[in-house]
């Protein structure tokens, strides 16, 4: 993730801690299947890249133990401040734009991180490059072309202005470089950069309450953005965020896919 222009979420607003809750909600129990499928043992070196929030980081370091190691790296550390002890060790960190913190890695993981990365080829290089010869690479990340909609059954007004906002929303992100289709070209990125035992799934989450804790957060989060550009109005906002407020709406996120394999 970048600071400033090209991301458009920042980890240093309100209510990034919201969006980083609901996260770990939505997406923790699929994360953490499949790394405890990758075998993650007492003792492993990990990398989590753009960490942003603490849940996987607190998980990698409870499964590595003392004899371990987990380096956790984003470009704002803030809210990893609670995690920075052993074995855990927190670095400021660009992963599409500097050297890796380090290699020989049993593991390199990223969530939600490469779809926001400008330079998402020499990102995903970097992090292959960290792993040692037979270390596991889970790269999970959404892809919102695939699933458009905030509200997939579309019945009613509030639905259509949920929609509307959400279209745009996704201008935002594809304006500061974000490839709103990445999703679903990671099990090919991986066997095309000579990784093997190459597998993928997918997780759509719809009408959960994180569903609906992520929506408000993210809307707020974004709202003078929208603003500016011409997307919305005030009113209509407001009107949006009080429409979500009553929990009846059916609220879906895009589906984050999940893709892993072994480096030669």
């Amino acid at each position: 993730m970048t600071h400033g222009d090209g991301y458009l979420l920042d980890n240093r607003q309100d209510e990034a801690g919201e969006r980083f809750d609901a996260f770990a909600h939505l997406f923790d129990p699929t994360t953490f299947r499949h790394l405890d499928a990758l075998g993650v043992a007492p003792g492993w070196r990990c990398w989590e890249v753009g960490a942003g929030g603490t849940s996987v980081v607190s998980w990698l370091a409870d499964r590595v133990g003392p004899t371990g190691r987990v380096v956790a790296t984003d470009i704002d550390t803030t809210r990893l401040a609670a995690t920075a002890r052993p074995p855990v060790e927190v670095r400021t960190h660009d992963v599409g734009a500097e050297e890796p913190p380090g290699e020989g890695f049993d593991l390199v993981h990223a969530r939600l991180v490469l779809v926001h990365v400008p330079d998402r080829e020499r990102a995903l290089r970097s992090m292959i490059a960290a792993l040692r010869p037979g270390g596991r690479l889970l790269l999970e990340d959404a892809d919102p072309a695939l699933q458009p909609l905030i509200c997939p059954d579309e019945h009613g007004p509030a639905e259509e202005l949920a929609n509307r906002l959400r279209r745009g929303f996704r201008r935002l992100l594809a304006g500061r470089g974000a490839d709103l289709a990445y999703g679903r070209t990671l099990p090919r990125l991986l066997r095309e950069a000579g990784l093997r035992r190459v597998e993928a799934d997918a997780f759509f989450p719809v009408a959960s309450p994180a569903c609906t804790a992520l929506e408000s957060a993210t809307v707020r989060q974004i709202r003078g953005r929208l603003v500016a550009a011409g997307l919305a109005t005030d009113e209509e906002i407001d009107r949006h965020l009080a429409n979500v407020a009553t929990g009846t709406m059916d609220l879906a996120t895009a589906p984050m896919f999940s893709a892993w394999g072994h480096k030669e």
